[in-house]
């Protein structure tokens, strides 16, 4: 596996795509991979480590000494916050309450979260639903220590591009009605959205941040 080269190609698409000052920060999802890709990757520049599984998460970080920013970029169970909450740089999937009560128990300083959101409303897939996000937004005023930066969403599981994209248009669009809300804890400016099948199709919609695994271990 040669992950410069497969990095260096993802940078490439990312320069022919993005618009100008659009910044997009590659997040590698390391849940197939050990220490020592990970350590290839931070070779190449990547500094942002997303986690799927607290577990791997807490032992990968025990085993990788390098200043590399930890994201959790899966549910997040409430009984698990504890043990990783002050672990992390950025939580991507936060999408209840009684998930942001327990976060605000226990966390020690401000979090930054992406707001998950269910774009496709599918019923196999978390998320806020879109009608319910400005209340959702509003209710996470009562929790001073999370720092809403942004929304995330995943693509439904189609070849159909335009299936895909409508769902990554449709976060963006929701980003700018909640333009108003951008006050207090509260700014909804960053995209998490795109992994490896679809992250270009992110890009073109606004993403910030992709959260790519298979595309930079790839033969």
């Amino acid at each position: 596996m040669d992950i410069s080269n497969n990095v260096d190609k993802v940078r490439r698409n990312i320069e022919l795509i993005a618009a100008d000052g659009q910044q997009v920060n590659i997040v590698a999802a390391t849940k197939y991979v050990g220490v020592q890709q990970m350590k290839a990757l931070y070779a190449c520049g990547i500094t942002m480590m997303g986690e799927n599984r607290v577990d791997a998460l807490l032992e990968k970080k025990s085993q990788l000494s390098l200043p590399v920013e930890w994201h959790f970029i899966g549910t997040l169970q409430s009984r698990k916050v504890k043990e990783v909450i002050n672990e992390i740089s950025c939580l991507h999937s936060l999408d209840r309450l009684s998930l942001a009560k327990e976060i605000q128990k226990y966390r020690q300083e401000p979090l930054p979260c992406f707001i998950q959101v269910n774009v496709s409303k599918e019923a196999s897939k978390h998320g806020v639903y879109p009608e319910d996000l400005e209340s959702f937004l509003e209710s996470l005023r009562a929790y001073p220590i999370i720092q809403v930066i942004g929304l995330m969403t995943m693509a439904p599981r189609t070849d159909d591009p335009m299936v895909i994209q409508h769902c990554f248009r449709g976060l963006k669009q929701l980003q700018r009605s909640m333009a108003p809300l951008d006050q207090g804890g509260v700014a909804c400016d960053k995209l998490s959205m795109g992994m490896s099948q679809d992250y270009m199709l992110a890009i073109k919609e606004g993403a910030t941040h992709i959260r790519l695994g298979s595309i930079l271990f790839q033969d």
